[in-house]
Order: C-alpha cells, then sequence, then structure tokens
C-alpha cells in the first residue's frame, strides 16, 4: 500500500515572513480578501500587522471574526453567508486552530455547498471541490492547522466535538512568523506547546506512522523538549524555535494520524470548553503509559530527545517510564496541571469514555483503548 504525504504548496518561516502575504495574493491574482480573526487578536492589534500590509499594498479586504475558541457550527455557517456578501475570493486565516479550522469549513462549504449544513464533513470528508484558497498566519505554536488536513468543529447541540479530514482543505501558503506569536501569554504559550507535542508523540507511536512521518516527528519533539520552557518566558529565539517545532510536527501528524489522547481531549472541550492545548497535555503521559508496551523501541527515542540519561542503554521498560516522566516534568515546569481534579465531575465519566472511543482519532492508536481503558485513564487523572 502507498503512503500518501500531504503539505503546503508554499510556506515561508522566520521573522518577516508576513510581509509576503501581498506578494502572494497579487502573484496568485487575488483581488478581495476574506480575513478571518478572532476578536481578541483584532482587539489586541495582532490582526492589524497583516490588515496593515494589505492596505499598503492596496489589496481590498473585509473581517470575518464571529469566531469562538472552539469554533462551532454557526460560526462556520455566518461564516460562509458573509464571505459571500463580501464578495472576495481568498481566505486570509489568522490565529491559532480556532480562526484556522472556522476558515477552513467555511472555504470547503463555499465550494461544495452540499455540505452546508457542517456535520456531514465529519471524518474523511467526500468533498470533491479544493476550499477556496487559504492564506494562513498562525499566531500560535501549536496547532499546525497552517500545514494539516484536519479540523474540528464543536456541536454545542450534543456537546461534541468533531474531526473532519480532508485533503481539499490545507491552506495553499503558510506564514509561520514568530513575531506573530510573540504576545502570547505564558499559559497559552505553554498549552499550544505541549500540544504540539502531543502532536509529535501520537504522530510518532501511532499505528499509521512510517519512516518520513518518524523524520518529521523526532526532530519536533527534540526541539520542544529544548525550546518550550524559553518560549514560555518569552526569550525569542525559544518562540522561533517553537514556530518551527509544531510546524514540522504538523507535516508529519497531517498524513498518519493521532491516537486517543487528542480522542479524549475533543470531548474534554466539548463538554467543559477547556482549551484544547491544556486537555492534550494534561492526558499525555497517561495516555504515553498506557501506549508504552505497544510502540517497540521508540520512547528510547522520545527520552533521547528529552536529554534522558541512558536512553539507550539502560533497561527498556525503565526507559519507557522515564520517558513518561520527562513528558510529565515538562508540562508541570511550564506550568500546566496535570490532573483533572475539579475538572470532570464523577458523573460524566462514563459518557465522556464513551464518546472518546467514537472519537475519529481513537482509531490511530498504537493500540486498542476500550470504553473501560478509556474511563480507567480519566478516572487516574481525578
Amino acid at each position: 500500500m502507498a503512503n500518501r504525504f500531504i503539505l503546503n504548496e508554499t510556506s515561508y518561516h522566520g521573522k518577516g515572513a508576513i510581509k509576503e502575504i501581498p506578494n502572494e495574493i497579487k502573484a496568485r491574482g487575488f483581488k478581495k480578501a476574506f480575513v478571518a480573526s478572532d476578536p481578541d487578536l483584532i482587539k489586541f492589534g495582532v490582526t492589524k500587522k497583516v490588515t496593515d500590509l494589505l492596505e499598503e499594498a492596496g489589496i481590498e479586504y473585509v473581517i470575518y471574526s464571529n469566531i469562538q475558541p472552539n469554533p462551532t457550527i454557526e460560526n462556520v455557517q455566518t461564516g460562509v453567508k458573509a464571505y459571500a456578501e463580501a464578495g472576495a475570493d481568498v481566505i486570509v486565516a489568522i490565529g491559532g486552530g480556532s480562526s484556522m479550522d472556522t476558515s477552513k469549513a467555511i472555504g470547503i462549504i463555499n465550494t461544495n455547498p452540499e455540505f452546508a449544513d457542517v456535520r456531514s464533513l465529519e471524518g474523511a470528508s467526500e468533498t470533491t471541490k479544493p476550499c477556496t484558497p487559504i492564506l494562513a498566519v498562525p499566531t500560535t505554536a501549536g496547532t499546525a492547522a497552517e500545514v494539516t488536513i484536519n479540523y474540528v468543529i464543536t456541536d454545542p447541540e450534543n456537546k461534541r466535538k468533531f474531526v473532519c479530514c480532508d485533503p481539499h482543505d490545507i491552506p495553499v501558503v503558510a506564514f509561520v512568523d514568530p513575531d506573530m506569536m510573540s504576545s502570547m501569554p505564558a499559559g497559552l504559550t505553554a498549552a499550544t506547546g505541549m500540544d504540539a507535542l502531543t502532536h509529535a508523540i501520537e504522530g510518532y507511536i501511532t499505528a499509521g506512522a512510517w519512516e518520513l512521518s518518524d523524520m518529521f516527528h523526532i526532530k519536533a519533539i527534540q526541539l520542544i523538549a529544548k525550546n518550550l520552557r524559553a518560549a514560555v518566558k518569552n526569550d525569542p529565539v525559544g518562540r522561533e524555535q517553537m514556530a518551527l517545532a509544531q510546524y514540522i510536527a504538523g507535516m508529519g501528524f497531517s498524513n498518519v494520524g493521532l491516537g486517543v489522547d487528542h480522542a479524549m481531549a475533543h470531548t474534554l472541550s466539548a463538554y467543559y470548553g477547556m482549551p484544547h492545548g491544556k486537555a492534550c497535555a494534561t492526558l499525555l503521559p497517561t495516555v504515553m503509559a498506557y501506549n508504552a508496551d505497544a510502540t517497540g523501541e521508540k520512547y528510547r527515542d522520545i527520552a533521547a530527545a528529552f536529554d534522558v540519561e541512558g536512553a539507550y542503554t539502560k533497561p527498556l521498560e525503565e526507559v519507557r517510564e522515564l520517558a513518561v516522566a520527562a513528558v510529565k516534568q515538562l508540562g508541570e515546569d511550564v506550568g500546566i496541571q496535570m490532573s483533572l481534579k475539579g475538572v470532570v465531575p464523577m458523573e460524566d465519566i462514563d459518557a465522556l469514555s464513551a464518546d472518546a472511543a467514537k472519537d475519529a482519532c481513537a482509531p490511530g492508536n498504537p493500540k486498542p483503548a476500550s470504553i473501560e481503558d478509556i474511563k480507567a485513564m480519566f478516572l487516574s487523572l481525578m
């Protein structure tokens, strides 16, 4: 069986990358941009860094900001209507996963209107046309939505988040500029950075992993282990390296899938509005411990990425424990509460576990996780 690998058509990296946005818009013949960005980024002037460039270049644009931290079906549907009214021909998505995911769903429905209900996009979407072209500008170092074929939408009516996987939704150009991430507060930097680490580790051990994806994932783990603490302290080198690390992780997991950590995290966000990165981080050591005996020698590589002494000489079972401990220590060092105490009511555990088992990410786990297995993991964090 052939292994498929899909990436952006073009990407720009490093300080000042956003200055290329007007050039790309003009070179591709676009006339009007639909700028999708969340209200906080607009309020604090982050979006303006891009719109100023558009104005200087004489490029017309309209802003859409009905975007929530966990974007909903309603956010998408009002966005589709706003895009049609704007008369735009390109989407410029500015923000974290929320802005990117909303933009992907809007772009897909623009060109595949038969999916206007949004819910029918869940899973491996059977769209037939590429979405409206998206130019993606991440403002967090975590989701890597600018390079993935995935997006997640919240269904408040049914208290669930659903994952959509569609090669037609990948942004055509990504602008990964660490200057766009410099305003992230420490807590958000920590949570999104741990989300990127979860992507890298789950992608490295997922059932679909292979040599090409492994190359990206282990490099991302190395960079995050070395730079996340510094990034949380707003060190410019740490931020730049985290911007690169999260993108590299996205290059990998978008093509091979994730696992039960993300399945469980999706339920926590859907039920309680828990930030996605924090949910992933809290779960990661527990899920790693559960998966350990199905990962061969790969935890040796993870341990080595964290500079664990004896990663390739100590007994494998001991190294696996050390790898899990190193990940947990990183989470604690950057201020993540590594438990669910006070977050999850006991009476919700059965429903949470059942929903996580049905999540689209669950089948990618390196070993099967039953509802009872997932329940046990949740309970161990209470």
